[in-house]
């Protein structure tokens, strides 16, 4: 593209470079329609905070970039004026400003721009429908928090704002800015293509940067929101000053430098503009920062500042993503041009003339640095600068003019058009530059995509590599990217490693998605559905640890089959086995006077009793029911009822021969013989009373237990009324109390016999193991509970045989001597003559 004759322009310039140009005169021209432009001219504000009065405000440095911003905009209005097809017969004219990177400057020109045409005041209307401002539209500002200033004037007067570089999503709100638009895309495509990024590589643990502006603080916000969706956790996120002549500024990117250290992060996503990068990037280097993987943007990944930085190669690797513009055909030589053109006196003169021509203007504020500078000074910008948003832009206010017109082809109609006007046609019809079709998108916004750019140094030399596409997808050529690592491979940036089947993410720090891996715990299962928590089973099932299911549990009672139960059958059998043998072999001996002073056919009855108390063992093996649990403390306490009742009947007969015998001939008549059936159904009669209260109070009943066995629900029974379960085992106990105290105090001769000893052991053998019973039976939740209530009845029932009728059994067998009737008729005469004396 003209190489030769550029290079003869640039040493041409760079010899004249010392003989001040008109270059500044180049930004105000007369037109049938004027378009103003806010550009950059220059950075550095010098008295914006030392300012007491409203006085003007300078800028102290030139910036290239908005220079050829500008004269972007003069290079597409001179195109469209020479056009005989966009808008023939018609002028275009352009007034533009520089707005300093400052809302304060760029007001005063947005204001001037507001101002009644041909005058320089604001005017005051109920209605604007017929008000004709000094611009038909305004291309600019560059920067978004410039643009939400600006936005709202302009909106108010529904003038046409088309901004070349402001990315903000706010802007994107149509209802507070309806004639904003631009030429570039959002941040919103901006996060979206730096988060694909990130994921392509998988990495997940990084810090983000952005300047403390309408930019940075919009564009992080979008990318930790975005970036959360897509499980990539922000170990840091930082502001950085804009301000740099501010005390506190150094102070700031100090801190930020060590808390990224202290972070161990090696990915850094900025969001900076080129020079709040600079000092950050220096600091870093300063402060011996380790190499990291930069992820930078169009704001500062092409600044010469920030890539000229001493010893910038060792912050590590740079990818940046930059918009897809396509070039402007002509404009370095249409620069080169002019640069030569500006030397010259007649060309001077012409332009300060057609200045005059302008309404005469109350800010004077056209970059006069420029006057200073040559097209050798900006070479380096002249071939990468994107020109394209800003040729675009004015295009874009060129084609709405066009059909606000009506033009043909040959000529326009020299209408009056007012600037509303103009946006239905900018939000209606595409348009096209330079063969490239553009149409601006509900947002008011164009989307051309972003290339993905790579910092390649060579011999000390950068070059701005292109190793990647973003449209709507994201397409990396990683084999052109040489990484900072010993291996020149991507390095890893994860602060989680994938958790197994069955653990669950705990979370460490105040970071969402830096966890470690644990075990889901027993009764708990990992699920797809929510791997940052255990799942709780089902209180059916069981689940061991690091479960990624549960499993139904096993009912657990007292088996038939099980070897405890085994032995506590075989236990009972003995005990029938024994009672049994008592009861024939006290049926034998029936007549004998041992059996008879011992209650004769009573005992039949006791030991008929013990043997189905016995058998009722079985009620607790099995699996259990409501109906079983109900009758087991009934039989239970039916059968000790039979057997105590005989006791009882023989406990007032030795009571009445021994203590009250004067007494005894009368009373015995209804403690002995038939009439003792009688006191035994009486005592049966009311245990089945008690027992019937017990069940109107609460009976027994069946409870799965979950909470006991790991893997196993236990199905046991439980007692509902502690009351009822007193009263249907308190009558027994009575029994049991009068039987002790009856037979308690009977004094006898230690070698003779003595019926009422056995009662006593009997009953007191029965409180021992009650007391027991009570005590366990009361806190044991277990398949043992069952097993509690069997060694219950079975060692009452060996206790009773063992204290009251072995011994019987002994002398029947082996003493036949002593069962005689002259032995016991002296026995009871001894005693009653112990008795009397």
């Amino acid at each position: 593209m003209m190489v030769p004759d550029l290079l003869l322009c640039l040493s041409f310039g760079y010899a004249a470079a010392l003989k001040p140009t008109c270059l500044s005169a180049q930004f105000r021209r007369p037109g049938d329609y004027i378009i103003g432009g806010l550009f950059p001219f220059g950075m550095d504000v010098v008295n914006l905070t030392a300012r007491s009065e409203p006085t003007l405000v300078v800028c102290e440095r030139l910036f290239v970039d908005g220079l050829m911003w500008a004269l972007g905009m003069k290079f597409a209005i001179d195109q469209i004026n020479n056009s005989t097809s966009l808008l023939p017969g018609v002028k275009l004219g352009y007034d533009m400003y520089d707005t300093c990177f400052e809302p304060v400057v760029a007001l005063q020109p947005s204001l001037l721009f507001l101002t009644r045409n041909g005058t320089t005041g604001i005017g005051v209307l109920c209605n604007y429908s017929d008000y004709q401002p000094r611009v038909t539209a305004v291309i600019g500002p560059h920067k978004s928090d410039l643009c939400l200033v600006t936005a709202k004037l302009f909106s108010f007067f529904l003038i046409p704002q088309v901004s070349y570089g402001a990315s903000s999503e706010k802007l994107s709100n149509t209802e507070l800015y309806p004639s904003f638009y631009r030429t570039v895309p959002s941040d919103k495509n901006l996060v979206e293509a730096v988060v694909l990024l990130l994921n392509k590589f998988g990495w997940n643990w990084i810090a983000t940067i952005g300047t403390d502006d309408e930019y940075g603080r919009g564009a992080q916000g979008l990318f930790l929101s975005t970036a959360g969706n897509h499980s990539i956790c922000i170990a840091f996120e930082g502001l950085i000053p804009t301000d740099l002549a501010d005390p506190k500024a150094q102070n700031q990117l100090q801190d930020t430098v060590k808390l990224i250290n202290n972070t161990k992060v090696n990915i850094i996503v900025l969001f900076a503009f080129s020079q709040p990068a600079q000092a950050l990037l220096e600091h870093s280097i300063r402060m011996g920062l380790s190499e990291k993987v930069w992820i930078g943007t169009e704001a500062w990944i092409f600044s010469d500042i920030a890539a000229s930085i001493p010893n910038i190669q060792s912050i590590g690797t740079v990818l940046g993503f930059v918009m897809k513009a396509g070039t402007v055909p002509g404009f370095q030589k249409y620069v080169a041009d002019l640069f030569t053109s500006v030397q010259q006196d007649k060309f001077c003169q012409e332009s300060r003339e057609l200045n005059h021509l302008m309404s005469p203007a109350v800010l004077d504020t056209h970059c006069k640095e420029c006057d200073h500078i040559s097209l050798h000074d900006v070479s380096s910008m002249l071939s990468r600068s994107q020109i394209q948003p800003v040729y675009v832009a004015v295009y874009s206010v060129a084609y709405a003019l066009h059909r606000a017109l009506g033009c043909t082809h040959q000529a326009c109609p020299k209408a009056s058009v007012r600037s509303w006007q103009l946006l239905h046609f900018m939000n209606t019809l595409p348009f096209k530059v330079n063969g490239q079709s553009f149409r601006f998108d509900q947002s008011h916004g164009t989307n051309t995509g972003y290339k993905l750019i790579y910092w390649s140094w060579k011999n000390d030399t950068l070059t701005y590599l292109p190793v990647g596409d973003y449209e709507e997808s994201l397409y990396i050529n990683k084999s052109q990217i040489q990484f900072h690592t010993a291996d020149q491979k991507e390095p890893t940036a994860a602060c989680f490693r994938h958790c197994k089947p069955g653990q669950f993410k705990r979370i460490k720090g105040f970071h969402l998605c830096c966890y470690d891996c644990t075990d889901c715990p027993e009764n708990t299962f990992w699920s797809t559905k929510d791997s940052s928590t255990c799942t709780p089973c089902l209180e059916h099932q069981w689940s061991p640890v690091r479960s990624t299911q549960c499993y139904d549990r096993s009912e657990r009672y007292l088996f038939w089959n099980e070897p405890l139960t085994i032995a506590l059958l075989m236990l009972m059998s003995i005990t029938i086995f024994l009672t049994c043998l008592t009861a024939a072999l006290f049926l034998k001996n029936l007549e004998t006077p041992l059996v008879q002073a011992s209650g004769g056919k009573l005992n039949l009855f006791a030991l008929f009793t013990l043997t189905l108390l016995c058998l009722s063992c079985c009620l607790y093996i099995g699996k259990p029911s409501n109906n079983l649990c109900t009758i087991q403390q009934i039989v239970y306490a039916l059968c000790l009822n039979g057997c105590f009742s005989t006791f009882f009947i023989k406990s007032l007969e030795i009571t009445l021969v021994t203590e009250f015998p004067r007494c005894a001939p009368t009373f015995l008549r209804w403690v002995t013989q038939r009439r003792a059936w009688l006191l035994i159904a009486l005592c049966l009669l009311t245990q089945c009373l008690f027992c019937f209260c017990s069940l109107r109070l609460g009976p027994d009943y069946l409870v799965a237990d979950y909470k006991s066995l790991p893997t196993e629900v236990l199905l046991v029974c439980n007692t509902e009324s502690w009351i009822a379960f007193a009263l249907m085992h308190g009558c027994n106990g009575c029994l049991a109390g009068v039987c002790f105290l009856c037979t308690f105090m009977v004094r006898t001769s230690g070698k003779k016999y003595n019926i009422a000893r056995g009662i006593t052991f009997a009953i007191l053998i029965y409180f021992i193991i009650w007391i027991f019973f009570i005590a366990i039976f009361a806190t044991l939740k277990t398949v043992l509970r069952s097993v509690t209530q069997i060694g219950t009845i079975l060692t009452t029932s060996l206790g009773i045989l063992g204290t009251y009728y072995i011994p019987k059994c002994y002398i029947i067998l082996l003493k036949p001597d002593l069962n005689t009737v002259d032995y016991f008729h002296n026995s009871i005469k001894e005693e009653s003559e112990e008795d009397s004396q």
